[in-house]
């Protein structure tokens, strides 16, 4: 379907808004209707903007809704303001991610000032998937996630706000920021050890927990071992678990090949992924250091 048409209607109705916009200014504009010609432009410009979206102009979109959001703010409307931006956002995320990051920072601004911190927690997590996918900048993916679960825990959405943590954790982990994810997963771990549905999760939380902790000291590793099994007794049973005191054993005989054995036992049972696959070739690594340093 040939959308040229679209674009080029889209183009005369930005023409038609922007005229309204300028007659709305003038003396006479503004002592005769000048805020019912600026409403007339706004919706001229969504519509602009949506027959832009038909003809996948992302970035002729993205700019059509922001003039709205601009000319409600100029009259006050901000709720419509915020909505504007955020459509913006998502065209411009199509074809240029900081321009979308800059849309919804101002509608985050918007709604922080309402006092509708989940919607600006919702929107803090899409800028960190921007950052994670498309621009691929961790710390700052790391800095909205951290923002979005503080907003969450302001509005008691303490599930929310650790789904946006553990993300957090995932990041610090692989950035060696141990100290961060240790607090993280066990505090994850230690909320989801006391709910009778999250129960089950709270051994992969420790389990990550350990393992951050090893990657830094064998002995720290034994005792975060011990103290999470006092906490929650069903610890000890989980393969997890039995897998952490093998892998501790082998570090302390610096065998490679037990530990190697270990790991490969649980994998085919339990598949690891990416992230579990870093932090245990990071330790083995330290065994096979220490290995070389003892010859």
């Amino acid at each position: 379907m040939d959308n040229s048409g679209k674009e080029k209607e889209a183009t005369a109705l930005m023409a038609e808004a922007e005229k309204k916009v300028k007659s709305s200014q003038s003396f006479f504009g503004a002592m005769f209707g000048g805020s019912s010609k600026l409403e007339e432009a706004c919706d001229m410009y969504v519509r602009a903007a949506n027959m832009y979206k038909m003809a996948k102009n992302w970035c002729a979109a993205g700019n059509a809704f922001s003039q709205a959001a601009r000319l409600h703010l100029q009259m006050q409307s901000k709720h419509d303001a915020a909505t504007n931006f955020i459509d913006a956002g998502n065209a411009f995320k199509k074809a240029d991610p900081q321009e979308a990051i800059n849309c919804l920072n101002r509608a985050i601004e918007i709604y922080t000032d309402m006092g509708r911190f989940t919607i600006a927690a919702k929107h803090h997590i899409t800028i960190a998937e921007i950052y994670e996918t498309e621009l691929v900048d961790i710390d700052k993916a790391i800095a909205h996630y951290e923002q979005a679960a503080d907003y969450y825990k302001g509005e008691e959405s303490t599930s929310s706000a650790n789904k946006c943590l553990l993300k957090v954790a995932t990041y610090a982990a692989q950035l060696e920021q141990y100290p961060k994810a240790i607090e993280i997963y066990e505090q994850v771990g230690t909320h989801a050890m006391d709910s009778t549905l999250l129960k089950y999760s709270a051994k992969d939380h420790f389990f990550k927990a350990a393992l951050c902790h090893f990657c830094v000291d064998m002995l720290n590793a034994k005792l975060a071992v011990q103290k999470y099994e006092e906490m929650f007794p069903a610890f000890s049973d989980s393969r997890e678990c039995k897998l952490l005191k093998k892998l501790l054993d082998a570090y302390e005989e610096q065998n490679v090949d037990a530990y190697t054995d270990s790991v490969k036992e649980f994998d085919t049972i339990s598949r690891l992924d990416q992230w579990l696959t870093t932090m245990l070739l990071r330790i083995k690594k330290s065994i096979q250091d220490d290995e070389s340093d003892l010859r």
